[in-house]
Formats: structure tokens, C-alpha cells, sequence
């Protein structure tokens, strides 16, 4: 029987890599971004080089309809989806009283609202089934405050606490959820952000999205309830945990203030 897999954010980065990986797996995936352009390119070369059956779904979840009308889409279509990655997402960087409040709240639509939305549309019929996987990808900026990028790293927090409250919650129904909290990926992340010219953006430390998925992907077929890829970003989310949060939040100030 063939596994249907839905990932939002899917046109670049670590939803992209997600699509290659479930693709070379031979599920059938379903890709979800307001990019329909790269989208539709990603499902022709997924088609070729795997033989899978590819759907590209153009919805933009940083408007409020944008969850509703992707689940109305694959209903009327008739797909169940067995796995959700839930990767769509943006940062912003800067004090968080000069920044633009539309572009702050559609990104608190995008890592919140719609996240949300989407696994209170799709958890029902998993549950109901009796089987599925989500996946929400958060940060390592899910377990301290990030000045500077204030709204953001709440929004992973958010997701973090999201999902360990509903795995809680679905203890003994066969649906499981997962956190991915990676550090800096090489990914368009910083430059949509507007940190292109913060070290932090390219440091060494950072991990490819090819390496990320695959380690969010192991988690999430273990059940595991969150995953930090890499020692060092494992490191970072203990900080809270061994220092004062003020100390803390000193020190990640610090480090985003960096310029090359």
C-alpha cells in the first residue's frame, strides 16, 4: 500500500529535502508552498528521477484561508495523508519595535496559526485510522529567548510546546508527533530573514537540509516526541537549563549582533 506524505515549505531547503528523501522511499508526495512555480519543477524531477506520484498544491499558509483550502484540496482529491511535515516557516531579524507589524504577523500566521491549523484538520482522520506521523520543524531557538529575532524564536517555542503537549495526547491511538529543532541549515533562511550579514549566518557549524531531514526523519519514524540534530545544537538548547535565563539571552543577543 502507498504512503501519501504532505510537506508545507516545500519548495526549498529542508522541505525540499524532506521531498527527496520520502520520494527515494517511495511514498507519494504531495508538496505544499506559494512558489508554484519551483514546486511544479520539484514535482517533475521527483516524478523522473523516483517514478513516484508527485501533486504540487499552490497555497499561501501565511493567509488565515491558506490550512482550510489545502485540506478542502486533497479532501475533494480523495488523499489521506499518512504523514505531515509541517515545515513552512520564516524568521525576521531586528528590535522587534522597529519592525513592520504585517510582515511580523503574517510570519506568526505561518509558524503558528497555520501549524496548528493544519494538525487540528489532519490529527481527526490519523486518529480515526488509527495510523500517521506529523512533523513540525521548530528551531533550536524553541528552548531560550532570541533577541532580535523575538516574534521568531516564540513562534518555535510555541511549536515545541505544541507538540509535546499533543504527543502526550496521543498516547495509544497509533498517531505519534514530532519536533525537529535544528540549528543554523544552509538553507535561504538567513537571507529572507535579513541576516545575511550576521556571522551567525555563516558559521561552520551549519548543517546541510539533506543531513537535517534525514535525522527529523529517523526521530519521526522512532515517535520520537522532539530531535536536535548535531551535539552543539544540543549543547545550545541545555544553555536554559544550566545558566540563568538572563545570562542566557545576554549571550544569544550577543551572537546575532555579530556582523562578518
Amino acid at each position: 500500500m502507498m504512503l501519501t506524505v504532505l510537506i508545507t515549505g516545500a519548495s526549498s531547503g529542508i522541505g525540499k529535502a524532506f521531498a527527496e528523501l520520502f520520494a527515494r522511499k517511495g511514498y507519494r508526495v504531495i508538496l505544499a508552498s506559494r512558489n508554484e512555480g519551483k514546486l511544479s519543477e520539484l514535482a517533475e524531477q521527483l516524478e523522473r528521477k523516483y517514478g513516484v506520484e508527485t501533486i504540487s498544491v499552490a497555497v499561501d499558509l501565511a493567509d488565515s484561508g491558506g490550512p482550510e483550502q489545502l485540506y478542502k484540496e486533497l479532501r475533494l482529491q480523495q488523499i489521506a495523508v499518512d504523514v505531515l511535515i509541517n515545515n513552512a516557516g520564516i524568521g525576521s531579524f531586528g528590535k522587534l519595535y522597529e519592525m513592520d507589524v504585517h510582515s511580523e504577523l503574517a510570519m506568526i500566521q505561518l509558524n503558528v496559526h497555520s501549524l496548528s491549523h493544519l494538525m487540528m484538520l489532519f490529527l481527526p482522520d490519523m486518529v480515526q485510522r488509527g495510523s500517521g506521523r506529523i512533523l513540525n520543524v521548530g528551531s533550536t531557538t524553541s528552548f531560550y529567548a532570541c533577541p532580535l529575532s523575538a516574534n521568531y524564536s516564540a513562534s518555535k517555542a510555541f511549536v515545541l510546546s505544541l507538540t509535546e503537549a499533543v504527543a502526550s495526547e496521543l498516547q495509544g491511538t497509533g498517531v505519534s508527533v514530532t519536533a525537529l529543532c535544528p540549528g543554523a541549515t544552509g538553507t535561504d533562511f538567513f537571507r529572507r530573514a535579513k541576516m545575511e550579514n550576521q556571522k551567525i549566518a555563516k558559521q561552520e557549524a551549519t548543517m546541510t537540509p539533506d543531513k537535517v531531514a534525514e535525522i527529523g526523519y529517523r526521530a519521526l519514524m522512532r515517535s520520537k516526541t522532539f530531535v536536535i540534530p548535531g551535539f552543539q545544537n544540543w549543547l545550545l538548547a541545555q544553555a536554559p537549563r544550566l545558566f540563568p535565563r538572563r545570562f542566557v539571552t545576554k549571550i544569544t543577543r550577543g551572537v546575532l549582533e555579530q556582523k562578518l
